[in-house]
């Protein structure tokens, strides 16, 4: 297993870790530990694809383990959120909507020994989930932390504006994921289309 590969199951793994920081109380260092896991498993998504790019190391296993780990990655970044009331239920459950769907087409094109490759819409969709989960975890810090709450209680403008932001990134997330996800069936419907 090369390098991109191994970086995509550290992703993986990461998941549950994520999970058992943000949903566990640990006071408020769990949400801050969260959030330091969450941009680590971000980033190692760039990582992975620069490495198996510039080393020409793009495999089948990469093509679609990747994309899965970034929607393992979401999905459990947006239901921690939902749990928390950070972000309402239909944003999440639409964005999951459209993992499953995806997935579910992938596994059909894998059924037929095709291998669906991650969207130039699809890259888009992930990084703007990525950015709206982050402003949404940095909000929650600021909620759960007694100093930084205080402090930034001081500056109401400051914390409206960070709702505001973070509520409109949410907003563009699923905006893109349901163009994404549209996108990603018209290009694909020859799949489909291979079942009747």
């Amino acid at each position: 297993m090369n390098l991109a590969n191994k970086l995509t199951i550290i992703r993986i793994f990461l998941v549950p870790v994520f999970i058992v920081f943000i949903t566990l109380q640990f006071s408020y260092y769990g949400i801050i530990i969260a959030t330091l896991i969450f941009i680590i498993a971000s980033l190692t998504d760039k990582l992975d694809g620069y490495i198996a790019r510039k080393r020409n190391q793009i495999t089948h296993f990469g093509k679609f383990m990747d994309p899965l780990a970034d929607k393992l990655l979401v999905t459990a970044a947006l239901i921690s959120l939902v749990e928390l009331k950070s972000i309402p239920a239909w944003a999440a459950i639409i964005i999951t909507a459209r993992e499953f769907a995806v997935s579910g087409l992938r596994t059909l094109a894998a059924d037929q020994g095709i291998v669906l490759a991650a969207s130039w819409w699809g890259k888009i969709k992930t990084a703007t989930q990525i950015v709206a989960i982050l402003f949404m975890l940095i909000k929650q810090i600021i909620i759960e932390m007694p100093h930084l709450n205080l402090y930034f209680s001081k500056m109401p403008h400051f914390m409206n504006n960070l709702t505001i932001v973070a509520t409109i990134l949410i907003y563009l997330a699923v905006i893109i994921t349901i163009i994404s996800g549209i996108d990603y069936f018209v290009k694909n419907k020859t799949v489909i289309n291979l079942e009747k």
